[in-house]
Parts: structure tokens; C-alpha cells; sequence
């Protein structure tokens, strides 16, 4: 198919402006755009990956010049997130066997989006308000809310966050993060950067920086699987989003460092909740196409008749 090539450009831009900024790898844009122009879900999802993969690497370069990941945590999530982004693949090639990638898909962006876009932006509001002098409030909600997290074994030191704590729930944060990378085509900061703010406690500035890393490495790992297992990845496609993602996620960098935590935490919960209403939408309303069509491998039988080793049986 044929799209016009600033339009891509421009897409990865913005993009990789939002991944600089919120240390997101900015996949959970790059599919529902990509599906918007036409482009077919499973080749929008590994394109997807790929492009996470350009833009998480230039913010994470950004980031780290200026201190902002903890090279222990990154570890451990990029361990867990591995693990998951090959069961990930395996998921998504099952799914595109039974012809049902598109709902599938448009489920989980719904209710993952709309959930965390709207837990997100009211956190971000009352964030604000308290910083404001409006709502009277102790900060921090209780760490007894989070007590069997830190009350897990196998605990060590992360000074960089200022943190004493078990390496159970990194890990098991970045597996999870790893098949939603791979099944969704998103780097999963969107679902990494809240997780590691209210659940790990660890500071917003180090969560941007770290994640990135993180969203690196697993998108990374899922682009080579989605090109070699399912043969998905339009590198034309995937290369014009990365001219612009590379120099959007620099200013994106610049911009977020002039930016208070609580208002990047509303405005990056106002985003994801904006795309997981598109979503929504895409399940309750008309297609444009009742009827889509999927090739059918042939059989084996077949491939001998075709072949002519194999004379094909009388008709029934």
C-alpha cells in the first residue's frame, strides 16, 4: 500500500516527543495510528515494536546523561521483560492462526488504557491540588497500602532510587511489561511508569530514565521475533517513524526536565486515556469493512497435487 511519507515522519515525531517527555516508548500511539491510516493490525503491531525500539534508545541516552536510571532495577526488569516478550510472540502467533488479532488487540488497549488513563489523571489532579495548597494531604499515600510488596525475600539495596526492597517485584513487573510489548507492539511504559511510581516507591525522575532502558532491550528482543517467527516488521514503514521518533524523543527529554512530576503524571494519564477511548470506539461502532479476508495455507494434499506427484481424487 502507499502512504505519504511526511505524514509518517510527523507520526513519529510526536511520538518520540511523548517518549522523551514521559518515559514512555510510545508504541500504545505509534498501532492505533498506524491502524488508523490502514495498515494491517499485525504488521501496525510489530512496526509498533520496532519503533519503540528508535525512540526509547534516544530518550534513554538523554536520560542517562543526567543521572536519571538505576542500572540494578533496569536489570532485573529487563530479565523478567525478556522472558515475557517470547511468550508474548507466541501468544500473537496463535492468535493470528485463529483470526481473531484484531478483537484481541482492541480489548486489551481498551481496558488497559481506560483503566490506568483514568487512575493516572485523577492521581495527577489531586498531585496537583496538593502542591497547590487546595487539598490538605500527609503526600505519599501510606506505605501500608504496598506492605506485602516490601515484605517480600530476596531484598537488596538500590541506591540510586534510595530503595530497600525484594528483586521479586521488578522482575515479575518486566515479564509482565514484556507480553504486552510483544502482543500489543508497545514498549509498555505506559504501564511500567505508574507501576514503578506507586507500587516500587521509586522517584518519578529515576522511573522515567529507567523504564526507558527497560523499554529498550524488550522491544528490542520482540521486533527480532516478530521478523523472524511472524515475518510482520515493514522496515520501509518502520525506518520513515524513526526519523522523526530519534529527534522528537530529544526535545521530548528537554521538555520534560522543565516540567513538574505531577502535571507529567496527569498529562501522560489524559493521553493513554484518550487512546483507550479510541478503542472503545472501534468496538461498539460499524467497520468500514463488515467482511475481511485471510489466506488460507493449503494442505499437504494440495501442495502434492499441485506439485504433481499427487493426482487429485474424484469429485465429489
Amino acid at each position: 500500500m502507499a502512504v505519504f511519507a511526511p505524514t509518517i515522519i510527523g507520526i513519529g515525531f510526536a511520538v518520540g516527543f511523548l517518549s522523551g517527555l514521559f518515559g514512555v516508548g510510545g508504541g500504545f500511539l505509534i498501532t492505533p495510528l498506524l491502524l488508523m491510516l490502514g495498515i494491517p493490525t499485525d504488521v501496525a503491531v510489530a512496526t509498533g515494536a520496532n519503533q519503540s525500539v528508535a525512540t526509547s534508545a534516544s530518550a534513554a541516552m538523554a536520560q542517562w546523561q543526567r543521572g536519571n536510571v538505576d542500572i540494578k532495577v533496569a536489570l532485573l526488569l529487563v530479565g523478567g521483560g525478556g522472558v515475557g516478550a517470547i511468550l508474548g510472540v507466541f501468544i500473537i502467533t496463535e492468535l493470528r492462526s485463529l483470526g481473531q488479532i484484531d478483537l484481541a488487540i482492541a480489548v486489551c488497549y481498551t481496558v488497559l488504557l481506560g483503566a490506568l488513563g483514568t487512575l493516572m489523571l485523577v492521581e495527577g489532579i489531586m498531585a496537583i491540588r496538593r502542591a497547590s495548597g487546595r487539598v490538605v494531604s500527609g503526600g505519599r499515600p501510606s506505605r501500608s497500602h504496598i506492605s506485602w510488596i516490601h515484605g517480600l525475600p530476596l531484598k537488596t539495596r538500590f541506591p540510586r532510587s534510595k530503595l530497600y526492597m525484594s528483586t521479586i517485584p521488578p522482575v515479575m513487573l518486566g515479564m509482565f511489561v514484556g507480553i504486552l510489548g510483544a502482543v500489543m507492539g508497545v514498549g509498555g511504559g505506559f504501564v511500567l511508569v505508574p507501576a514503578m511510581v506507586y507500587l516500587l516507591r521509586m522517584p518519578t525522575q529515576v522511573v522515567v530514565g529507567t523504564s526507558l532502558v527497560q523499554v529498550f532491550v524488550v522491544s528490542g528482543l520482540a521486533t527480532v521475533l516478530h521478523a523472524t517467527e511472524n515475518k510482520t516488521v515493514d522496515v520501509q514503514l518502520a525506518l520513515l517513524m524513526v526519523i522523526g521518533g530519534v529527534i522528537g524523543a530529544q526535545l521530548g527529554a528537554q521538555a520534560g526536565a522543565k516540567i513538574r512530576a505531577e502535571q507529567l503524571r496527569a498529562l501522560l494519564g489524559l493521553v493513554v486515556l484518550a487512546v483507550g477511548v479510541r478503542f472503545a470506539l472501534t468496538l461498539v461502532l460499524a467497520p468500514n469493512d463488515i467482511y475481511s479476508l485471510n489466506a488460507v495455507k493449503p494442505t499437504i494434499q494440495e501442495l502434492l497435487s499441485q506439485s504433481g506427484q499427487l493426482k487429485p481424487g474424484p469429485a465429489r
